[in-house]
């Protein structure tokens, strides 16, 4: 019997036979399976449904956007070239609506000085109160559920309610200011004296503001890394010295979250002063003008449209500024 001695595993091949066929191997530069190419050109392509659903969900806001914000817009600053009542043909003016409202027409700069006045305190009375609040609120005292939910309880109310409050309260013969100073047999015409009208709403306004500040900074303070405040005492920092040098420039987000919505707080007020006399009388306001003049008896639509590109560049002005600033701190 013959023995034939059998290859080795891993060993080559016996040289009078043929060389077994190699197993194909996975290679990275190699082509892959028709399936995987397939799966990897649907990955990268959308379907009709697919473009239907960002459609749907991206260009319906894009829409509403143009159609109730940008259009509305766009289409006063080119009313406000013109003399329109709605009803006969369109005349362009030019720059005399402009001109007439700076020079002719009485409202305007009280009401300027208004819009301007309530910005102030809001930014430098009511924002700075609502910040003082968070950070109390922050520590976790006793209570601090029960004082958060009363102090944003006023937000939730519209201003036209505020205004119905504040008849309420500083009415002259029947309001509660009276009535706890003791003026009942001389009481103060709280709303309907010029020059004291203007602060009595704007304590109701900056109570309904403070609020929504408190929160907005509650928020970013709870936000800040402890770790942040605990290395600054151990730099020897008082709480004063931690709060304006670590704390508040973490806050800088949120501070330009705060900035414009003070701004716009500040200049679209209406309902309040409406709500009491109709902004008059001590309570004139931009918008109150835009109103009277665009859907008021004289329908003037290109008169009230310039009143507007006005409050607009005095929104824009405000926040660009700011903004700019910003940006060029961060940039150094």
């Amino acid at each position: 019997m013959t023995l034939i001695p059998a290859a080795p595993p891993d060993g080559p091949a016996p040289a009078d036979g043929p060389a077994p066929p190699e197993r194909p191997t996975p290679s990275a530069a190699g082509p892959t399976a028709p399936g995987t190419r397939r799966r990897r050109r649907r990955v990268g392509r959308f379907t009709p449904r697919d473009i239907a659903v960002i459609g749907l969900l991206l260009g319906l806001p894009v829409l509403l956007d143009l159609l109730l914000i940008w259009g509305p817009a766009l289409a006063s600053i080119g009313l406000s070239f013109t003399s329109w009542n709605g009803i006969t043909d369109i005349r362009f003016v030019g720059l005399d609506n402009y001109a007439d409202i700076v020079g002719n027409y009485p409202p305007f700069w009280p009401a300027v000085r208004h819009n301007l006045v309530w910005l102030a305190f809001l930014g430098l009375v009511a924002t700075p109160f609502g910040l003082f609040l968070a950070v109390l609120l922050d520590r976790e005292m006793r209570f601090t559920r029960f004082y958060q939910t009363a102090l944003y309880l006023p937000v939730v109310l519209s201003l036209a309610v505020v205004g119905f409050i504040a008849q309420l309260i500083f009415s002259r013969d029947y309001g509660a200011a009276n009535a706890i100073l003791g003026r009942t047999g001389n009481p103060i015409d709280w709303l309907g004296d010029p020059s004291i009208n203007l602060w009595a709403v704007l304590l109701l306004v900056g109570w309904r503001h403070v609020g929504y500040v408190m929160l907005l900074y509650l928020a970013g303070l709870k936000a800040v890394d402890p770790a942040l405040k605990e290395a600054a005492a151990i730099d020897g920092a008082n709480e004063a010295q931690t709060f304006f040098r670590v704390v508040f420039p973490t806050l800088r987000p949120v501070n330009v979250i705060v900035l414009v919505i003070t701004v716009i707080e500040a200049l679209r007020a209406f309902d309040v002063v409406y709500a009491i006399n109709r902004g008059r009388n001590g309570l004139e306001l931009l918008s109150v003008l835009v109103t009277d003049n665009i859907v008021g008896e004289a329908s003037r639509i290109g008169y009230g449209s310039a009143i507007a590109v006005i409050l607009l560049l005095i929104s824009v002005g405000f926040i660009a500024t700011y903004l700019v600033q910003v940006f060029r701190r961060d940039e150094t």
